[in-house]
């Protein structure tokens, strides 16, 4: 089990957001992000994939979140299509977020070994940390390179290449402003994964695209491995994915409630 990652060299004071004007306070964002979708299917189980699994978790939170929160939540999709990764977080920023929340799924199978016994959940963080840790990052960004006009669209990541783990530096330098707050919410989601008796796999930070250039607190969370045949009968199932939308639930009605003192 991977300890939670507590340190931080940013330190991130509120009162720099403050508008000396003191605009009227909008009402709260959150935009959920479904990983992956239509011919970027993302991680495989033996009987669904990863795009699936998080769309349907995302749809129930966004019900879920509207119905009793009241606030309002943003998919950046709906259905089973792919979305670039700068479309992605460019809907955030559009829409002044409050939080911005990518879903996912893990595997731990690789092209030699299937690995059926690794399970757990963990949220990720925009950073960059040890080289041994970036398995994750080069996997979930591996889409980019599917990308039409990818060069182009990316083209504030020039020399970024997400299958070189040596690249992945380029993010030490982005998004750094919001890193506190990130950290605080991928804290607060893990510890309703463990109040659910989930294995806990830690906060990390990763080289992630899809939220360097998130402008609010922006996550991503694995919420189980699609490679365990229990976790992925676990995520296909009723029970599971309300539990783990209650989990992401809670976890957000928590961040706001702190972020509002």
């Amino acid at each position: 089990m991977h300890s939670f990652f507590l340190a931080s060299s940013f330190i991130y004071n509120d009162s720099q957001e403050e508008n000396k004007t003191n605009p009227p306070k909008k009402n709260f964002t959150v935009v959920i992000d479904p990983g992956h979708g239509g011919d970027k299917p993302g991680a495989y189980g033996r009987k669904s994939k990863e795009k699936d699994i998080v769309l349907e978790v995302s749809k129930k939170l966004k019900k879920k979140l509207e119905e009793e929160l009241g606030i309002n939540v943003i998919l950046t999709r709906s259905t089973d299509v792919d979305v670039p990764f700068r479309t992605r977080s460019e809907i955030a920023n559009k829409n002044h977020a409050d939080l911005f929340l990518s879903i996912h799924a893990n595997s731990a199978n690789t092209t030699r070994r299937k690995n059926p016994h690794v399970v757990g959940t963990e949220t990720l963080v925009l950073g960059f940390h040890r080289m041994s840790e970036q398995d994750v990052a080069i996997r979930e960004n591996a889409d980019m390179l599917l990308e039409e006009n990818y060069e182009e669209n990316n083209a504030d990541l020039v020399g970024f290449d997400p299958k070189d783990p040596s690249s992945y530096i380029i993010f030490k330098v982005m998004k750094r402003q919001y890193r506190d707050r990130s950290i605080r919410f991928a804290s607060l989601i893990q510890n309703e994964y463990v109040a659910s008796n989930r294995v806990n796999r830690g906060v990390k930070e990763q080289g992630l695209a899809v939220l360097a250039r998130a402008s609010m607190p922006a996550v991503l969370t694995e919420i189980g491995f699609i490679s365990s045949p229990t976790e992925e009968d676990y995520m296909l199932s009723e029970e599971g994915q309300n539990e783990i939308v209650k989990n992401l639930f809670n976890a957000i009605k928590k961040y706001k409630a702190t972020s509002e003192k």
